[in-house]
């Protein structure tokens, strides 16, 4: 894992994006995953602020098991080593995590072989007894292709839970609006998206990855999924009355978490937020 301050982190991230087209970003992060000396993204165990949304806020979440015992399907996309991943297998869900880096897919199947009772608080222990464990699986592929599909068992309805931490804040802009259908795509109709909305303090002007998140960029986006949005002279995005389309998915749920990774938290506070998404 690497070491030195966050600012030093991203700035060495962005170092190594810059000059660089968003067409071979991919081959930028594998190249990351495949040195291994620098993953800042890694802080060895899952956001706090994704267990305690699993743990308090089961009103918002499908039910991991149906009454014929069929499991609900959790996505991860650029998923690490798989720590989300077993996080939703401990609360009864089939896992699925998805990483455009061979490398990345290699170390997540060796986390999962054996990831213990969780490296933060015991956070792998099965949650609930009646639901159990479910499987876990990482995949190599690109989030907006569909052969990775195939590793999951299909698109069928679709994916019950999508949890997006320091996934879009990845994407360069421009590819924000394919994020937002491509999400509206994969949820399942009754199905939630969490996002972890990480960085929100940065200046847009600072560039990424990571790039800034505040929580206008995810209301603009699920809006009209697939649509472009506005930008002002600054890099903000600009917050719109425009009326959300069909596909649109709709915000059901956004407070600040108790705790999160240290990387968002700002002069002692909490700067991140975690909102709940459904379809319209």
């Amino acid at each position: 894992m690497a070491s030195g301050p966050p600012s030093q982190n991203q700035d060495r991230l962005r170092a190594h994006f810059v000059g660089h087209a968003p067409a071979e970003h991919n081959k930028r992060w594998d190249d990351l995953w495949s040195a291994g000396g620098f993953l800042p993204w890694d802080r060895g165990h899952t956001n706090p602020a994704l267990i305690d949304t699993l743990n308090e806020r089961k009103d918002l979440l499908p039910s991991p098991k149906s009454g014929t015992g069929e499991r609900a399907r959790a996505l991860v996309p650029g998923c690490g080593k798989g720590y989300d991943i077993a996080l939703f297998a401990a609360h009864g869900y089939d896992s699925f995590g998805l990483e455009v880096s061979e490398s990345a897919v290699k170390a997540a199947d060796e986390y999962l072989k054996n990831p213990g009772e969780g490296p933060l608080e015991g956070e792998y222990k099965v949650a609930d007894g009646k639901n159990g464990r479910g499987v876990t699986k990482c995949l190599l592929g690109d989030f907006f292709k569909d052969e990775w599909l195939n590793g999951t068992g299909g698109l069928k309805d679709g994916f019950d839970v999508i949890y997006d931490n320091t996934f879009l804040c990845a994407l360069d802009p421009s590819i924000r609006p394919q994020w937002a259908q491509r999400m509206a795509q994969l949820l399942a109709p009754g199905g939630v998206l969490i996002c972890l909305e990480f960085p929100t303090h940065k200046p847009p002007k600072s560039g990424g990855p990571p790039y800034a998140l505040p929580p206008t960029v995810h209301e603009e986006l699920l809006k009209q999924p697939g649509k472009d949005i506005g930008y002002d002279e600054e890099g903000k995005v600009l917050k719109s009355d425009r009326a959300e389309s069909d596909e649109a998915l709709v915000k059901v749920a956004h407070w600040k978490p108790k705790r999160t990774h240290q990387p968002g938290i700002v002069n002692g506070e909490v700067a991140d937020w975690v909102s709940v998404w459904r379809h319209k």
